[in-house]
Parts: C-alpha cells; sequence; structure tokens
C-alpha cells in the first residue's frame, strides 16, 4: 500500500544547536491509526507541527523529504501549503480552550474554518456547521451553535476542536494528547468519537499521546520516541505484547495498574480528619438588585473520615465538586459549613490567629504547579514562604537549611532553591510544590489532580515521593482525581463523588472490584486498558 504521508530523515533544532527531532523516519497509511508515544519533551508534537510547517522561527527544519501522496510539502510555497492546511491534513490540539477564540461563537469558528476551505454559501456553511456539530456528538446543536468556548465543558470544547478540525474533510487527522485532562468517562467518549468518524470517513489518525493504555485500544501501528529519536515501531499487538526496547519496557512498567490496590493491608488507625454533614453553597443572583434567588449546591451533606498515615482518594468527573469540597475544607474558598475535625478540634469555631495556627496542619498541592507558584520567586523562596507566615520564629539560616532539606527529600538538587519556576519540567515543578506544602510540617495535604497531566514514568515518580513521604512522616493525603488506576495505586478509601454527594465510599479494593453504584460501575468501565495478545 502507497502511504498517505512519508517522513524521511527529519530534523528539528532551535537556535541552531538544540537539536529536539533527530533524523526521524516514518509512514502512516490510509485508513489507518498511527500512534507517536513518549514523555513530554520528545519531540512528538513538534514532528506533527513540522509537517505542517507551523514552527517558530527560531527552529529549523531539514528533512529528505515530508510527503503527502506524493507532494513534497518542503517543497510547496507558503500559499499552496495554506490549502492543506486544514484541508487535507487537520490538527486537534491538546488544550481547547487556549486554541479556541474567546470572543467567537462556535458557530462562527467552525464556520470559519469551513468558508477557508470549501466553496459553499452562507446558507450551506450553516448547514455544514449543524452537521459537523451533529457528528461530535455535541446536544442541542442549535442552541450550542450561538455559544461561546466558556459557556462549554472541557469535553464540550474538545469536540468543537474535532468539529473545526474535520472541517475541511482531511484525509489524515492529526490528534495531539486529545484527552489528557479530561475525565475517564468523557475521555472514552472522545475516542469513541474519533473511531466512528474514521470508519464513516475513511481518514488516516494521527494520535499523538504519552497514555500506552489509550493508545493500546486506539492504534493499528505505534512509533516510540525518546529525545528526539524514535527507539521502536512496530504493530499495536507485536508492541504491547513483546516490546523491545528499554525505553519503551520503562514506560510500560511505570503504567499504574488497578490489580496494585490487591496488595493494600486494611489495617485501622485513629482518624486525623472528620468531615460531617458538610455542604458548599453558591448564590444564584438575578435581577437588578443581584436578589438571590436559588443555590448552586457545589457539595452537598458530605461526610467522610480519613485515618492517620492513610489516603482517601476522592473521584468523580469534572463539576462534581472534588476540588470545591477540597479547598472549602481548608477554608479556601467561601460558602463551607458544617463540621470538619483535625485531631478532633472543630474548625469552624476558629478564627483569625487560631485558624492560622492550624493552618500548619493542612496544606494544599495543586493540580497546576506552574500557576500554583509566583513566577518572580526563586524556588527556595516559594518553599520558605509557608514557613516565614505560619512559623515565624523560625531564623533565616533555619529556614535556608530546612529548604535544602526538603528539596533533598522530594529529589531536586540543593541550587534548585537558586532558580525559578520556569526553569523546571512539569514533574519537577510538583516536586517544588510537595517540597512547599510540606515545610509546615503537615498532618494532612489535599493533593487537587497532582498527577494529571504528567507523564506516566514522572506520574510513577511523584506516587511513589507521596508514599515514601506518608511512610516517613506519617502524613494523611485526600488525593482527588479521576484517574481510578492512580487510585489504585495510592488509596486506601475511596469515596465516589456524584453531584456534590458522596454516593459511594468504601475500601479501594471493594470500590475498585466490588462497586455497588452504577455511577461507579460507569465510572470503573471507561477506564482504558492496556492491551496485549499473546
Amino acid at each position: 500500500m502507497i502511504p498517505l504521508l512519508s517522513i524521511s530523515n527529519l530534523s528539528v533544532s532551535f537556535d541552531q544547536k538544540n537539536r529536539v527531532v533527530d533524523e526521524i523516519s516514518f509512514d502512516i497509511y490510509p485508513g489507518e491509526t498511527f500512534a507517536l508515544v513518549g514523555e513530554s519533551g520528545s519531540g512528538k508534537s513538534i514532528t506533527a507541527l513540522s509537517v505542517l510547517r507551523l514552527l517558530p522561527n527560531n527552529a529549523s527544519l531539514s528533512a529528505t523529504s515530508i510527503s503527502l501522496q506524493g507532494d513534497n510539502l518542503l517543497k510547496l510555497p507558503e500559499l499552496e501549503l495554506c490549502k492543506i492546511r486544514g484541508r487535507r491534513i487537520g490538527l486537534i490540539f491538546q488544550d481547547p480552550m487556549s486554541s479556541l477564540n474567546p470572543v467567537m461563537t462556535v458557530g462562527e469558528q467552525i464556520a470559519e474554518a469551513i468558508q477557508q476551505h470549501l466553496p459553499l454559501s452562507k446558507n450551506d456553511t450553516q448547514l455544514r456547521v449543524l452537521e459537523l456539530l451533529q457528528q461530535v456528538e455535541i446536544p442541542g446543536p442549535q442552541q450550542r451553535i450561538r455559544d461561546y468556548p466558556h459557556q462549554l465543558s472541557g469535553g464540550q470544547r474538545q469536540r468543537v476542536m474535532i468539529a473545526i478540525a474535520l472541517a475541511g474533510k482531511p484525509e489524515l487527522l492529526i490528534a495531539d494528547e486529545p484527552t489528557t485532562s479530561l475525565d475517564v468517562t468523557i475521555q472514552a467518549q472522545i475516542l469513541a468519537l474519533l473511531k466512528n468518524i474514521q470508519q464513516k470517513t475513511g481518514m488516516a489518525l494521527w494520535l499523538i499521546s504519552h497514555d500506552l493504555a489509550l493508545v493500546s485500544t486506539m492504534a493499528d501501528r505505534v512509533a516510540v520516541m525518546q529525545q528526539g529519536k524514535i527507539v521502536e515501531t512496530a504493530s499495536s499487538v507485536e508492541l504491547f505484547s513483546h516490546a523491545k526496547h528499554p525505553y519503551t519496557l520503562k514506560l510500560l512498567n511505570a503504567l499504574p495498574s488497578m490489580q496494585s490496590c490487591l496488595n493494600h493491608s486494611p489495617e485501622e488507625k485513629p482518624p486525623l480528619l472528620q468531615v460531617n454533614d458538610f455542604h458548599c453553597y453558591y448564590p444564584i443572583r438575578k435581577g437588578l438588585f443581584k436578589r438571590t434567588v436559588g443555590y448552586v449546591r457545589a457539595v452537598d451533606d458530605v461526610s467522610f473520615e480519613i485515618q492517620q498515615s492513610k489516603t482517601l482518594a476522592l473521584v468523580g468527573e469534572s463539576g462534581c465538586g472534588k476540588t470545591t469540597l477540597g479547598k472549602s475544607l481548608l477554608n479556601l474558598i467561601p460558602g463551607g459549613f458544617g463540621s470538619v475535625k483535625i485531631n478532633g478540634l472543630d474548625l469552624g469555631g476558629l478564627e483569625g490567629e487560631l485558624l492560622r495556627k492550624q493552618r500548619t496542619n493542612m496544606q494544599i498541592i495543586f493540580q497546576d504547579p506552574f500557576s500554583s507558584m509566583n513566577p518572580r520567586m526563586l524556588v527556595g523562596d516559594i518553599i520558605a514562604e509557608g514557613l516565614k507566615a505560619l512559623h515565624p520564629d523560625v531564623n533565616t539560616t533555619d529556614r535556608k537549611s530546612r529548604v535544602r532539606n526538603l528539596l533533598e527529600q522530594v529529589g531536586l538538587p540543593e541550587d534548585s532553591a537558586l532558580r525559578y519556576p520556569h526553569e523546571f519540567s512539569g514533574g519537577q515543578r510538583q516536586r517544588i510544590c510537595i517540597a512547599r506544602a510540606l515545610a509546615v510540617r503537615p498532618k494532612l495535604i489535599v493533593c487537587d489532580e497532582p498527577t494529571s497531566a504528567l507523564d506516566v514514568s514522572v506520574q510513577a515518580q511523584i506516587i511513589q515521593l507521596l508514599k515514601t513521604l506518608q511512610k516517613e512522616q506519617g502524613i494523611s493525603y485526600l488525593f482527588i482525581t479521576h484517574d481510578l488506576a492512580v487510585v489504585a495505586e495510592i488509596a486506601d478509601d475511596v469515596a465516589v463523588m456524584y453531584q456534590g454527594k458522596i454516593i459511594e465510599q468504601n475500601s479501594v479494593e471493594q470500590v475498585l472490584f466490588k462497586p455497588k453504584h452504577a455511577y461507579t460501575q460507569k465510572l470503573i468501565g471507561a477506564v482504558p486498558v492496556l492491551k496485549s495478545t499473546e
């Protein structure tokens, strides 16, 4: 079979010296799903952008050829290449919110893509917009056509991105990490949607991902990329059954497994955190005088407890109230009320200095480490900030010594203290945030999706670090996540949240392998499982 896309000896460098893609070659055939996998920084996305010649100005590209059904894209003038981008090759970006125009309606953005490539009348364009919205299975397309991106959920925004990518009826669709930050149920829907569209249209799909379980369910062939080089290429069945390269084996071994929870011991310990009848309501205000006409029950009558040195995983889809619960328990957002006790002390009646002193017992690790740190502060000052605020009696010398020890604990070199957040990778920044949370020696840490955007190997390192710190220091975790495989690796108990309520709560083994509630069963059924055939 003649390849649809053929890449031969592609290299990309930045500033003439930093080579990020190093003489790679591969083919993608009509109708197939080809996956390019590897960790962040391996060169996957740069490879895709090179094909469309969308690299930044400081990048230099060289290749023997980049051929689309015989047309060498390297030799085409920019005007001709514009006719290929979006028409013959569609592209779905990783983050739909940063890719969609916030001041244009969904319908306008899809129509713009259609008009760029297809000679349709205004009326036919509108019909095509509705057809695309129906194709990507957005409910109520007639109403959604007038919505702006911020009015849609994450899954719906990703569907709009797919609709835009399909507008020109491409022969090849490049999907760059299309489900990274989505819940497992939404992720399953997006993947099923892509497969369905592919079967109907016959287009080829180039999937870029670091999620090997996802790739194993989707791809026909897989290429593994490490530090700019392709180290292994094989059929999906062959790769996941008999991987040969050490790096591929490392990635496979780093995958979290649902089976790992079967080794957890059910040892009972005294409760550290006790939450009873907790609520968090937000007022709905309407009219000229913004009178309160009702409430959004973000967290509704929630009760649970976390034992000392144990981890409770709080799971559920986006919007169910997980993060709101975690933040309101720590008094980081208003609207929470109910009984919250730590070591038997009720936090509800505490104010001012008394409440501030209790903050040493409770810290939080946010989902996005970069946005949770001041980019103008040195890492050492970021870690020491909590010590200054909550332990003002600690002198400068002792603070610096504590920062050095914390950096060592989380596996970062001592000189990290004199660098800025932007100088670190995603995994390293998450380690800095863990060090900051540990600085005041808390008894409880709320971990809000701390591994959701990390590569599998980095994710495995962070999970192992949290488990080691728990064992050494006796810390308890409220671990907020939608990744049930990660839950199996780290949690002792699980609480499942749906529409502001906890609908099921039990040991991790009981919830993952003997779920009672239909919603829990749905979540577990949507988890991608690594497929291999011996």
